[in-house]
């Protein structure tokens, strides 16, 4: 296995927090040769499994934390994981890695949390024919050896300790798992016991499935047939929806056409109304004019007796002024017609007075009421207010009227 960068991860967990016993460290030597490779076998147990990031560390005799480690390697997974059997381990430290001097050291597991799994017997780095050499030590050597027997010995004493817990630990938990065990005996019958109820179930669910699947296909075929007929429908309401469309258009065209009607009855019924009050006001004109006929005639009878009266006073006073014209003026047969009569007097008898609007002459002596009454039919006067319009002027004359009656 190859050394990475990458530093492992450590933590301050005392000796005393630690489960030694869950990796077991096999063929440890108390010797190792210094300048060569060395391979730490081990063993992980049934209860430990074992992660990516866990790392072996050899670490000097006297360590308090897994920080103090002197170098590591990673560790390699097991290809079974899930197997229950021990599993048997190696990793390899390379020789340029080791510890140069001689002082105890140790194979400890560390898994990726920081907390040690296992741990090995103290081992030294020294060569092979060390035990044929003559030892010669000084008194502080001595001492030093001794502490550090001390500081062995108190680390296997803590380690076994470690171990009796854990081995404790392990047995009540193997109890537990018994009874556990036992538990699901009886939950394993009883769930094959539901299994088999529910696998019965399971089939009338998967026969009501097909009947409903059947049923599904029967209520499609239906949706089909209805979604055709929603169709034709949907088609009928577009028709009717149109039908009604041009209903509503013809009837708004009626409509139209009958206010259309309405305004124009109207503006008949309101023209008849002004043709009754004209008829009326031409009625009563007509029957003020053939009175005023009447009078006419009358009056023109009397003119015409008249004139005959005046035409026979000339005649009888013609021959007696002949006479004397005659004596006066030999020379005429009948002398002078125009002798004995005045001048002015003539013209006064016969004096003419002119209509206005017709042209017609009239004598002089006539009373003016009959002028008036002469030139009435030659104008149109309003029944309401008297007031008088030129017969041209009928239009204004109707108009006038019209406004009496708004």
């Amino acid at each position: 296995m190859e050394e990475t960068i990458e530093d492992p991860p450590t933590s301050a967990v005392l000796l005393d927090h630690c489960h030694f016993s869950q990796v077991i460290f096999n063929s440890v030597e108390k010797f190792y040769v210094p300048g060569g490779d060395i391979t730490c076998y081990y063993t992980l147990t049934q209860h430990f499994i074992p992660r990516r990031k866990d790392w072996i560390g050899i670490f000097r005799v006297g360590w308090k934390t897994t920080r103090e480690y002197y170098t590591f390697m990673w560790v390699t997974l097991p290809v079974d994981l899930n197997s229950k059997s021990p599993k048997q381990q190696e990793v390899q430290f390379k020789a340029y890695y080791l510890p140069k001097d001689d002082e105890y050291y140790q194979f400890c597991y560390v898994d990726q949390d920081g907390v040690v799994r296992g741990a090995s017997i103290p081992f030294q780095f020294c060569p092979e024919n060390e035990e044929d050499i003559l030892v010669v030590t000084t008194q502080e050597e001595l001492e030093t050896l001794k502490s550090i027997n001390k500081k062995l010995e108190q680390t296997m004493k803590e380690q076994k300790d470690c171990w009796e817990t854990e081995l404790l630990q392990l047995k009540e938990q193997n109890q537990k798992m018994s009874s556990e065990n036992e538990k699901m005996g009886v939950r394993v019958d009883q769930l094959q016991a539901q299994l088999s109820t529910q696998e019965k179930e399971i089939e009338k669910l998967v026969q009501g499935v097909q009947d409903k699947a059947e049923q599904l296909e029967d209520l499609k075929k239906e949706n089909g047939q209805l979604f055709l007929s929603l169709t034709e429908q949907r088609e009928h309401r577009k028709e009717l929806e149109r039908t009604v469309e041009e209903m509503k258009q013809k009837e708004t065209t009626a409509a139209k056409k009958e206010q259309e009607l309405t305004d124009q009855n109207f503006d008949l019924s309101k023209r008849l109304s002004e043709n009754k009050i004209i008829c009326n006001v031409l009625q009563k004109e007509k029957e003020r004019m053939e009175e005023e006929n009447g009078l006419l005639k009358m009056e023109n009878s009397a003119l015409l007796s008249s004139v005959g009266q005046n035409d026979d006073f000339l005649l009888h006073q013609a021959p007696a002024s002949n006479q004397g014209g005659a004596r006066q003026n030999p020379g005429l047969v009948y002398g002078n017609p125009y002798s004995g009569i005045q001048e002015s007097p003539a013209p006064s008898l016969l004096s003419i007075k002119k209509c206005p609007t017709c042209k017609s002459d009239f004598p002089d002596d006539l009373f003016d009421h009959t002028l008036e009454q002469h030139m009435q039919p030659h104008s149109l006067n309003c029944p309401i207010c008297d007031k008088a319009f030129p017969a041209k002027e009928k239009q204004i004359f109707e108009d006038h009227v019209l406004c009496h009656t708004l």
